[in-house]
């Protein structure tokens, strides 16, 4: 489905992927537009701070970034994030439990 959507295989859209938010790291979103990235969260969309999650940001050149402020979203995207949240939660609290346990 992806080589028919995109014309690429699934290897090519994740290399594709990688070369994108590499170019944003590094020369920074275009004005005006912003990318999704894996960042410490600073209490934006309340997601509690210190906690590493997906936000919506702008990258000035050289890869300084900031959460954009301000997005409408629904209650779908609401309960997503929630459950994205909770997740995480949880994979931390096995992961710590692993590293105590050896």
């Amino acid at each position: 489905a992806v080589i028919k959507a995109r014309g690429l295989s699934s290897a090519m859209s994740a290399a594709k992927a990688i070369g994108d938010h590499t170019r944003d790291w590094w020369f920074g979103t275009k004005e005006g537009e912003f990318t999704s990235m894996g960042v410490i969260s600073d209490g934006s969309y309340n997601i509690p701070a210190g906690i590493i999650y997906s936000f919506p940001v702008r990258i000035a050149p050289g890869g300084c970034w900031s959460i954009v402020q301000g997005l409408a979203q629904d209650d779908f995207a609401t309960e997503k994030m929630v459950a994205t949240y909770n997740e995480l939660k949880e994979e931390a609290t096995a992961a710590a439990e692993l590293a105590a346990a050896n």
